[in-house]
């Protein structure tokens, strides 16, 4: 029954039903097929999404809502345009870089594509940057946001593992800044080997006062992380303080939100977090018809049975993980597969967080793989191009985001480091 429960499933998708519904029809046909009463369904969702650490996932969407539409990213932008921009790649540094900050507050891909994006691409196709290339690096440099802390699947896997949300953070911060070098270093070889532009060098006096414009908004990640690790906030109440800061920032220093933004806002902010939401309580229903058929411990069973060893788990589970991307969004895949691969993790002696960060970069990698990675779709849709342009430019990224996994997956420590420094 396990095999058809998964055909209806991505039949389903492939009709274009939503990732929730065909979750929640798949699973109940195979529950109602099983004898199982349906009648505890609505209590099973309402108790999967009445957990508090859930509540970080719309603040810290409604942070990045206010950032991108309060000119706090636009501040990052050009502080890092007038000291790096006139240097032959600056331009691909500066959009990296932004990203990385952008990705410190909002906790969310696409988010930080759209935010980076509209800016950045027209900016660089202006100074020579073929425009192939700036579609790719914004898609790549845009998935930095669900890896760099906060992390909304980090926060949505910490809760169905039940680990601690800060230590996840933690262990996303290194892998994600050894990303961001090595998009840094890569992009600005390939710059200079292709002679890309550069912007006219910036005075020290509007360095100085860019700068210091964009003090409130480099502040915001320092907050927001400073206020988790420091013990002061939890994750739930850090995203509320980076609201009411990066409200009163675009209101009062930047002054680029008033009265009739409100509705578009919180529009913005309601409709992607009911989608996270919607699919959380989907999955519930998934993740109650695998518990029923004991499929977990019927998988761990056939793999031990097997004498499968961790490295060989890991290869398996990064090629799924690679090929789910393609089709699912990140909640999703991480509560499909999760509960099933938990017992297993602890079974073969693989640690949890050290596994988080190896699922994230593969959902990172989600997002940039055609047929339906997110990010390509944003940025298609900013740079008014076919989806087959963006997805051209991105290809050489996706190889180096492989290699960067791969370095991930082998060297345990770079995400483990900090959560053991943070637990002494």
């Amino acid at each position: 029954m396990e095999w058809m429960i998964f055909l209806i499933f991505f039949l389903l998708i492939f009709l274009r039903v939503p990732i929730a519904i065909s979750l929640v029809i798949s699973a109940a046909l195979a529950l109602l097929d099983s004898g199982f009463n349906l009648d505890v369904l609505p209590q099973k969702i309402f108790s999967s999404l009445n957990v508090s650490t859930l509540m970080a996932i719309p603040g810290f969407i409604l942070a990045g809502v206010l950032m991108a539409r309060g000119g706090i990213s636009q501040a990052l932008i050009e502080a890092l345009r007038a000291w790096v921009g006139h240097f032959s790649g600056g331009l691909s540094v500066v959009t990296i870089l932004a990203c990385a900050v952008f990705a410190a507050i909002s906790g969310s891909s696409p988010a930080t594509a759209a935010a980076i994006g509209s800016i950045m691409i027209p900016g660089m196709i202006e100074a020579g940057y073929s425009k192939r290339y700036a579609m790719g690096l914004v898609a790549a440099s845009g998935t930095l946001g669900i890896l760099i802390p906060p992390s909304i699947p980090l926060i949505v896997y910490g809760t169905v593992a039940e680990e601690s949300i800060g230590k996840l953070f933690m262990a996303g911060f290194l892998p994600g800044l050894f990303l961001t070098v090595v998009l840094v270093v890569v992009a600005i070889v390939y710059a200079r080997v292709k002679q890309f532009g550069r912007l006219p060098k910036t005075s020290w006096m509007d360095r100085f006062r860019l700068s210091v414009r964009a003090l409130p908004a480099a502040f915001l990640p320092f907050l927001i992380l400073g206020s988790i690790y420091l013990g002061v906030a939890t994750p739930t109440e850090a995203s509320v303080i980076a609201c009411v800061y990066s409200l009163l920032v675009a209101v009062f220093v930047y002054r680029q939100i008033h009265w009739k933004d409100c509705r578009s806002i919180l529009r913005e902010t309601v409709n992607t977090s009911s989608m996270i939401f919607f699919i959380i309580a989907g999955a519930t229903v998934f993740g109650l018809y695998l518990t029923n058929e004991q499929v977990p411990q019927n998988i761990a069973s056939w793999i031990m049975e097997g004498d499968v060893n961790k490295w060989t788990f890991l290869i398996a589970c990064n090629l799924l993980f690679f090929v789910m991307g393609m089709f699912l969004e990140p909640t999703s895949i991480i509560l499909i597969t999760l509960p099933i691969f938990l017992p297993i993790i602890k079974l073969l002696g693989i640690d949890v967080i050290h596994f988080a960060i190896i699922m994230t970069v593969n959902m990172e990698l989600g997002m940039v793989t055609p047929p339906v990675g997110l990010n390509l779709f944003v940025v298609s849709g900013i740079a008014r191009a076919k989806l087959e342009e963006v997805v051209r430019g991105v290809i050489p990224f996706i190889a180096l985001m492989v290699v960067v996994l791969v370095v991930i997956v082998i060297w345990p420590q770079l995400s483990l480091w900090l959560p053991v420094q943070m637990a002494n």
